[in-house]
């Protein structure tokens, strides 16, 4: 009998919790009491020797489960079923204990539950993404160019349709009362194509831009006929 294993002192240690031997791996009490003497003390040993560092470990001490409370019973039934074999002597009581005490030790607290953080709420949209939206292009008389502070309300335009979130776009164009009615329809067509490719060039790709014209039948500032207006001469941009 390897005696030498009943040296029940502090100095024990294990070098991996609950460590498997590369011994016999008889977990149940009927399996240790059917092993020769030197067998049953080597498995009482690591029984004994697996508690002393559960109940040694903070991670099952501080643990909410009962390991902690199991590992202190291993301790002390191996202890006692390894006092026994040390004077050639097989305590049933208390190696049946010691199997079972280690066995309940070994057995993992259950995971613990992943609580799913709800995903965020969406990002709140600028007060300026209102659908509703209107701005307006002014142009010099009898002209279709483009001036360079419209150019900037162009790209005010397609950075908040980006950021809106806008998939389409509807381009008017209007003349003011000066001129003839086919002309002015004619010139109204110009400046929204002007404006609708000036878009093109600035939106996202995927934006849909329809192009109207209404000549001079929808003035913004009704005058009398033949009346000059750089308030009507202009290309409004709606979001559809």
């Amino acid at each position: 009998m390897r005696l030498a294993r009943l040296a029940l002192t502090s100095g024990i240690a294990c070098s991996v919790l609950f460590g498997a031997a590369a011994s016999a791996q008889t977990t149940d009490a009927s399996g240790l009491e059917a092993l020769g003497d030197d067998a049953l003390v080597d498995e009482l040993a690591r029984r004994y020797d697996d508690a002393l560092a559960a109940s040694l470990d903070n991670n099952v001490t501080a643990a909410n489960d009962s390991r902690h409370l199991w590992a202190l019973e291993a301790k002390v039934q191996c202890a006692i079923a390894l006092g026994y074999m040390k004077s050639s002597t097989r305590d049933a009581p208390s190696i049946r204990k010691c199997a079972r005490a280690h066995d309940l030790m070994r057995r993992q607290a259950p995971p613990p539950v992943v609580q799913v953080a709800p995903p965020p709420p969406p990002p709140r949209r600028p007060d300026f993404c209102s659908d509703s939206g209107l701005v307006t292009v002014f142009f010099e008389f009898d002209s279709t160019e483009i001036q360079p502070d419209a150019m900037t309300i162009l790209d005010t335009v397609a950075q908040q349709t980006g950021v809106c979130g806008w998939k389409a776009l509807a381009v008017v164009g209007h003349t003011d009362q000066a001129g003839s009615d086919q002309y002015n329809m004619g010139l109204s067509e110009a400046r929204a194509q002007v404006v609708a490719a000036a878009l093109r060039a600035k939106v996202p790709a995927a934006t849909q831009i329809s192009v109207d014209a209404k000549g001079e039948s929808n003035p913004r500032v009704p005058l009398a006929d033949g009346t000059r207006s750089p308030e009507n001469r202009r290309v409004e941009i709606t979001v559809k």
